[in-house]
């Protein structure tokens, strides 16, 4: 009877402790702990740089949103009030991309090992199966010449070594079929477009990292592979960063903070102050209208509507348009004018395209905006008697009436 060990050498052995160790969670402030579930990438590696300890995390949604935090003023002191807090959008991005940036030389070397990989899988395995059955009709022939050489009469030892031939005819016969199939399966060798396609993807390593099919856990993964820890200063707008990287180099950097009311989700200034001046002049459903037409959408990519208007005139403390705001301030827009001129629409764009009648109109699509002053000018009055409001294209004919 045989007993065998299975031993590991002492290097294996120290390298899987240290793992236990580092993958082990609420053993103290010097080990990392196990990569977690959330979208919080830096859980774990991030450092207080105001009072020395581990920052914690605190999850808001599926959709990768946490809030990074420091509460050692609460644990150690009582106070109801955190060291630091900030959330983790901004300094995930920008640790992800400093990180990108120092292995991206990498990245050109794993597509090119990725193409080289995938032309010799399929020749290798090819490969084996013909050796294989190389060395099975070698052991074909082999059985069949034992068999020639035996006596017939010896019965018992001629059926033996026929059978034996039969079971190598056989397993020729399996490894040929094998062989066959395999050549069948190969796949053809990468095209050029498919090479290119690797190779930009190994320049393109932002592409690949925030890669639907990626998962956080894996980013998380290859952050602690490089990192060792992140010291965080806030400072008033702005986190300051210190990374220590895996084998001691240290890398400065400053993460932008959002000010009070900003955040991912914020309406563009020139979206927010076109909304504050058509608020001036139209309802909330009129604005919507106006800006679906222009094609500009929320913060969220939708289209507004009236309810989606009225919450960010809440949001903003935008007024809202009252009925006869307009006229308080003497101003009319087009259709008032042309009853007041007592002529058509067309005919007050008209003299406003000419430079006769001043107007002004916020954007494309926006009602033009007509001081009651200036109906009156000696200029539009004599344009409107005179029949000069009328078009000038020459193409446009007239009709002679008998």
């Amino acid at each position: 009877m045989v007993i065998t060990r299975g031993y590991i050498s002492w290097e294996d052995y120290e390298n899987n402790q240290r793992i236990i160790n580092e993958n082990a969670n609420m053993k103290g402030e010097m080990v990392p702990g196990s990569v977690r579930n959330g979208g919080g990438l830096l859980v774990g590696l991030l450092r207080c740089g105001h009072c020395g300890r581990k920052l914690k995390v605190q999850h808001n949604g599926p959709r990768g949103v946490a809030r990074y935090l420091c509460n050692d003023t609460n644990i150690n002191h009582g106070r109801r009030t955190k060291c630091i807090a900030f959330g983790n959008m901004r300094i995930d991005a920008a640790v992800s991309a400093e990180v990108l940036s120092l292995i991206a030389p990498l990245g050109l070397d794993a597509a090119l090992q990725a193409i080289a990989d995938r032309e010799r899988a399929g020749t290798e395995r090819l490969r084996q199966i013909e050796l294989a059955l190389e060395q099975s009709r070698y052991e074909a022939a082999r059985a069949h010449r034992q068999y020639d050489a035996v006596d017939p009469e010896n019965r018992l030892v001629a059926g033996d070594l026929e059978r034996r031939w039969n079971e190598r005819l056989a397993e020729v016969a399996r490894l040929e079929d094998e062989l066959r199939t395999a050549r069948d399966r190969q796949p053809p060798a990468i095209t050029e477009a498919e090479r290119a396609e690797l190779l930009a993807l190994g320049t393109d390593l932002p592409r690949l990292w925030n890669h639907s099919v990626g998962s956080a856990t894996t980013r998380k993964r290859i952050l602690r592979t490089l990192l060792e820890e992140i010291i965080v200063t806030v400072t008033p707008g702005q986190l300051r960063l210190k990374m220590h990287w895996k084998g001691g180099d240290h890398t400065a950097l400053e993460v932008v903070k959002n000010r009070v009311g900003q955040h991912r989700w914020k309406t563009n200034t020139a979206t927010e102050q076109l909304i504050c001046d058509l608020a001036r002049l139209l309802p909330d459903g009129n604005i919507a209208s106006v800006l679906n037409r222009l094609g500009i959408r929320t913060a969220k990519g939708h289209t507004w509507t009236q309810q989606r208007m009225r919450t960010f005139r809440n949001d903003h403390n935008v007024a809202v348009y009252r009925d006869g705001e307009r006229a308080e301030r003497g101003e009319v827009i087009l259709h008032e004018a042309a009853s007041r001129l007592c002529v058509s629409k067309m005919t007050v764009i008209r003299l406003i395209k000419d430079g006769v009648l001043p107007a002004k109109q916020i954007c494309i699509g926006a009602p033009y905006v007509i001081r009651e002053t200036d109906l009156e000018l000696p200029a539009v009055t004599r344009a409107i008697k005179n029949g000069r409001a009328v078009s000038h294209d020459a193409r446009q004919g007239t009709f002679e009436y008998q």
